[in-house]
């Protein structure tokens, strides 16, 4: 299993941060890898959402569910389809505010026989390109977040580790 942790300080109460992060069907508007997402039930733990990726000459739909969620510093979610993942926003309170986190563990080979591949390109071809673009999603998700947030864009720190 691979992980990507990308964390980042913003202006805001945890409390407020938490209930931002609780409305997943806003993520869409965030990656440009996320064409749409589709829920089911009330974003607690058992909601699942229907979440649609395109990238490349690929598409996918996987489903997830909100595993547990403890207001105001916890969401953990599963992927549930097929395609081994999970992951987790952390949110813990700073001086000026709350650090928010996106903590996502993957595993690049379950995606054999899960996602149509076009012919004559391997899986591995495909896992070797698409580690980049979930690292860039990560960052580029926080840091969205961190601009709705706070109502205005501005220079994010953020702090990605990958192991």
């Amino acid at each position: 299993m691979d992980t990507i942790e990308v964390s980042t300080d913003v202006r805001v109460p945890p409390e407020e941060a938490y209930a931002f992060l609780l409305d997943f069907r806003g993520y869409a508007r965030y990656s440009e890898h996320i064409a749409s997402v589709r829920q089911h039930g009330d974003g607690s733990p058992g909601t699942e959402y229907d979440i649609e990726f395109s990238w490349w000459r690929l598409s996918h739909t996987v489903r997830s569910r909100v595993t547990g969620a403890e207001q105001p510093h916890e969401i953990r979610w599963e992927v549930v389809d097929g395609l081994r993942a999970e992951g987790r926003w952390e949110v813990g309170e700073t001086e000026s505010g709350s650090r928010v986190t996106l903590v996502v563990t993957y595993d690049p080979d379950s995606a054999s026989g899960v996602v149509d591949l076009p012919a004559l390109v391997s899986l591995d071809w495909v896992v070797d390109r698409v580690v980049g673009v979930v690292e860039k999603e990560g960052e580029r998700t926080v840091e969205r977040v961190v601009a709705d947030l706070e109502g205005e864009l501005r220079p994010v720190e953020l702090v990605v580790e990958t192991r």
